[in-house]
């Protein structure tokens, strides 16, 4: 009860500081969406802010539909629970799209230390491994901290092992890799299966699953992820002269591709009904946790917010669409669905907005008008990258004066550079991008583990990016201009 009434104080305190805020701000501050829209932004935002219902769906989706992953019955409940709920609450042209998804399947799976002692190791199977034939491996480890250091060995000395990639985090976009290819690399030379260590700064013993993707030239071999400690403690005993040996046992096999869908909802736009502003995340997970921040909060963060509008009697003058995309994780076949399910009418769709970097305390928007590009040795670039830089300081004009109505929030930085896997699709084909962003300070700290559950998602920042998402998505559906200026 005490937590109860501190954090409706915090929302009084926030709604009250917004008002005055908003109040005080000068003309000059902002520009015509700012003024034009401030009143607006204002029932949006207060809103969102003393709404539960869109957390109690949060509840429902991590606790009792939890972990989410493409071919699970787990997806196709959610699928269906979102959709009934869409159509209770009033949202318009409910449809769930059908997309054709892999059905990978983790099974069981353990690896242990064999010598020269005898210890357990924590792992999970990449996604899209294959199993161990059901057969235990058994092997010495390998340990290498690039694929530079693995070509140096060679296939002398990588012929029958088990490769550790025991690399050093260097930000998820670089160390990724290793997860994505480390197998196929690893079984050019001979390796039998490849141990990588997961793909985060911070672990309290706790392994990261993720996809990998086979190369068509390279034998296919079973691939886990280890912990961090685990990754450091071979790497030690192999700089001592060690030789670590381990028995790896994984049940992983591909099935036939499964019955999935996109779920799709809209505000009907009252003018130009025909010009589209689409938002959301992607409904599925990875088999472990409750995809609370991969990308749950995400999904029911975009819906929500139309779901606010539409009971506040807001109609913008564009159609406001929510999708929910299916199989971000281990395929992309969601976005790419979506993408073709639109193919005739794409240049209608004016902006695409994503969110999928988990649900912390979020800080603004990154935004992409594709095929801009900065000038090149002192050139000025293409005329057709002049026109693309032009738009984007256009669309950065724009969402920065949006920006200055969530700046009470603390959600008004607007920068350059948005996008997202599922949107990439749109952006590819013109369409602007933009994602939401956050502190992002534990994100990988969580990410596609077990550790991925609601108690790691702050009820105040959830709201705070359903106010941010409404804002921004009503006003890109709204304002007279397009966003990017065509």
């Amino acid at each position: 009860m005490t937590a109860r009434i501190a954090q409706l104080s915090w929302i009084c305190v926030v709604i009250l500081t917004l008002t005055s805020h908003l109040a005080a701000q000068d003309s000059s501050r902002g520009g015509h969406l700012t003024d034009t829209y401030r009143p607006v932004a204002g029932q949006l935002i207060g809103a969102a802010l003393t709404d539960e219902v869109g957390w109690e769906k949060l509840i429902y989706l991590t606790t009792q539909v939890g972990h989410r992953l493409s071919g699970s019955i787990g997806l196709e409940k959610a699928i269906e629970w979102a959709g009934e709920t869409m159509q209770k609450e009033g949202l318009e042209n409910v449809t769930l799209q059908p997309v054709m998804v892999p059905h990978w399947v983790r099974g069981a799976e353990h690896a242990h230390v064999v010598g020269p002692v005898e210890r357990r190791l924590s792992i999970l199977g990449l996604g899209n491994s294959v199993g161990t034939g059901g057969e235990t491996i058994e092997a010495s480890i390998e340990v290498v901290g690039s694929f530079d250091e693995l070509e140096e060995l060679g296939r002398e000395r990588i012929t029958g092992k088990i490769v550790l990639y025991a690399v050093d985090w260097e930000g998820y976009g670089r160390t990724v890799q290793y997860r994505s290819r480390g197998a196929s690399e690893a079984a050019r030379f001979g390796a039998v299966a490849a141990l990588v260590r997961s793909a985060t700064g911070n672990s309290l013993y706790t392994p990261h699953t993720g996809a990998m993707n086979y190369a068509d030239d390279a034998p296919r071999i079973p691939a886990a992820a280890v912990t961090v400690e685990d990754a450091a403690w071979m790497r030690r005993m192999a700089e001592a002269g060690e030789t670590v040996t381990v028995q790896l046992y994984m049940e992983a096999e591909m099935l036939p591709d499964a019955e999935s869908a996109n779920v799709i909802a809209e505000i009907t736009g009252s003018e130009m009904p025909e010009e589209v502003v689409v938002m959301g995340g992607h409904y599925d997970s990875w088999d472990v946790g409750q995809g609370a921040h991969d990308d749950g909060a995400a999904s029911i963060a975009a819906w929500h917010a139309l779901t606010l509008i539409h009971q506040l009697g807001l109609r913008p003058r564009r159609t406001l669409r929510v999708v929910l995309w299916t199989n971000e994780e281990n395929g992309l076949r969601g976005g790419n669905a979506y993408r073709d399910y639109v193919k005739d009418v794409i240049d209608n769709h004016v902006a695409a907005i994503e969110m999928d970097g988990g649900n912390e305390r979020p800080i603004g928007f990154g935004v992409t008008v594709p095929g801009a590009q900065g000038p090149s040795r002192g050139m000025p670039g293409t005329p057709d990258q002049q026109v693309a830089n032009s738009r984007t300081q256009n669309a950065l004009d724009l969402t920065s004066q949006i920006g200055v109505l969530l700046e009470g929030i603390e959600g008004g930085l607007i920068t350059s550079g948005g996008g997202g896997a599922d949107i990439a699709p749109l952006m590819q084909e013109g369409v602007p991008g933009l994602a939401l962003r956050t502190v992002g300070e534990h994100y990988f700290d969580w990410h596609h583990t077990d550790a991925d559950t609601i108690d790691k998602v702050s009820p105040v920042d959830f709201k705070k990016a359903v106010a941010m998402l409404a804002v921004m998505g009503y006003v890109l559906a709204d304002m007279p201009e397009r966003l990017d200026g065509r």
